[in-house]
């Protein structure tokens, strides 16, 4: 049985376990986390977060092959697939501050992988990371490996609140990056085999590493661009005795536009799109070009 480990049992990694594990009941599924409080919500009858559907799905597996647990370095060591779900805030101070993202906890969570493995493992991000965070990952495993294998994938998330077990069951598209090796298509393949069990393979999609950990930033990136976009419309509306509602509609009745995200609202919100963008706009102050 191939067995599944996910570190971090919050909003992102506990819906997507979840699901994995009702779609793939061949597949063990342990959820780990330091926070006791966290693990034993998950293993009650009031869950930690509030999803619709949520409640369903963990209930028909938990106890069958889906587990929480805060023995995280037990489970961690047996798991064949590591899937990595810890918090990534912004950082508040250093090079970065105000923009950047804070990997402290991703670094931590690599170190206790390389300590605690004694058999090859794919490393799945799973959290939001910048653009070649695979390697610097890859840096600290390869340094411990004790001659272990790792293969780092990217898989980021497109859950929204509200729809988020909706988000896992009919999904627009999986994201795999990997590296363009043998042994990374090989890793790829593995956790393609994962979503296949449910997921359409032409929604599928496999990449570089590198394309994929940006998808993620990018995406929130288009999808604040359409809300800032329509606000700007609205004020001009004001201004001109037009209604945003329907120039809106208009608008996104043209199929290359589409109606979705063309709501006039106060501006966009989120620790998500929040955060994205401002690490988006860092990536590229970083790496433009210098005259």
């Amino acid at each position: 049985m191939v067995k599944i480990c996910c570190i971090g049992a919050g909003y992102v990694g506990g819906p997507t376990m979840a699901v994995i594990a009702l779609k793939c009941p061949d597949i063990e599924v342990v959820v780990v986390d330091i926070s006791k409080p966290r693990i034993e919500a998950w293993n009650s009858d009031t869950l930690p977060i509030y999803e619709p559907g949520l409640d369903d799905v963990v209930k028909q597996c938990r106890g069958k092959n889906l587990f929480f647990s805060t023995d995280v370095e037990k489970h961690v060591a047996e798991a064949d697939i590591i899937f990595v779900s810890v918090n990534t805030p912004t950082k508040t101070r250093g090079l970065g501050a105000g923009k950047a993202a804070d990997l402290t906890y991703w670094e931590s969570a690599a170190r206790m992988i390389a300590d605690v493995s004694k058999s090859d493992k794919i490393v799945v991000e799973k959290s939001t990371v910048p653009v070649k965070t695979a390697e610097a990952i890859e840096k600290i495993l390869t340094h411990n490996s004790k001659g272990i294998n790792y293969q780092i994938l990217s898989n980021p998330e497109f859950l929204a609140e509200g729809t988020a077990i909706e988000d896992l069951f009919k999904p627009d598209r999986v994201l795999i990056g990997g590296r363009e090796t043998p042994e990374g298509r090989k890793a790829v393949q593995a956790l393609k085999d994962v979503y296949a069990h449910w997921v359409p393979e032409d929604r599928i999609l496999t990449t570089n590493l590198w394309s994929a950990e940006l998808s993620k930033l990018a995406a929130n990136a288009f999808l604040a661009q359409r809300i800032s976009s329509v606000n700007a419309i609205s004020a001009l509306c004001e201004a001109t005795g037009a209604n945003v509602s329907e120039v809106a509609y208009a608008v996104g009745k043209d199929t290359r536009i589409g109606p979705k995200f063309l709501n006039a609202s106060v501006g966009f919100g989120g620790s998500c799109f929040q955060k994205d963008i401002l690490n988006l706009v860092y990536i590229c102050d970083r790496r433009a070009p210098r005259p």
